[in-house]
């Protein structure tokens, strides 16, 4: 009985520290903001002009944040049912890498200015919420970079990111539609690898 009650004290606790260190959804988008573009900043390759090594280093930094799997799932909207586990394992990877690579050359273009992270709007209990992030400029219009998240049981997870009113997402949506009406998922999974590799080698040439 003992044993029992120790046990159970035990899970409660730990419940209970884990719950505590679980950042709501604005303050983890400001953390993981703020070590993206450190990454940028910081990395020696990335000011030498070598983008593969920036998209390698936030790729491995915003993957607990980032919900690709879904993300994934809403890009290719009503056809991603009928993929394979296999191709979906295809997909996910060369679209993170897409993503990745958008979202990165964002920060990067906006990382020595100002950024403003908008109040949450959310109540008690919500399981979805928009963090809104405004890139201040002198001059110019500010850029905004929202982020929509979703409680997962492992915390909260990016599954959009607008920037500049444009949807990273979504926006592949009527491209992935057609290339699947051309050449099915293969063809879709072929034409993303293209995309991919064809991205690296123009990153690799840019003079350092």
């Amino acid at each position: 009985m003992k044993m029992k009650l120790f046990i159970a004290l035990f899970f409660s606790l730990f419940a209970t520290a884990a719950a505590a260190q679980e950042l709501v959804p604005d303050v983890q988008i400001r953390k993981l903001t703020d070590e993206v573009i450190d990454i940028i900043k910081r990395d020696q390759s990335a000011e030498a002009g070598n983008p593969r090594r920036v998209d390698q280093l936030v790729e491995a930094r915003v993957r607990p944040d980032f919900d690709f799997s879904r993300m994934t799932a809403i890009a290719m909207g009503h056809n991603w049912p009928a993929a394979s586990a296999e191709q979906r394992k295809a997909l996910i990877g060369e679209f993170r890498a897409l993503l990745v690579r958008s979202y990165s050359s964002a920060l990067s273009t906006y990382r020595n200015q100002p950024i403003e992270f908008k109040p949450l709007r959310a109540a008690a209990g919500d399981t979805e919420v928009t963090v809104r992030t405004q890139f201040r400029q002198a001059g110019i219009e500010p850029i905004n970079i929202d982020y929509r998240m979703e409680k997962t049981p492992g915390g909260w997870m990016a599954y959009e990111i607008v920037v500049g009113g444009v949807n990273l997402v979504t926006n592949y949506r009527e491209t992935f539609n057609a290339e699947i009406r051309g050449g099915g998922v293969d063809g879709l999974i072929k034409t993303l690898v293209s995309k991919n590799r064809a991205l690296e080698a123009q990153a690799a040439s840019k003079p350092r």
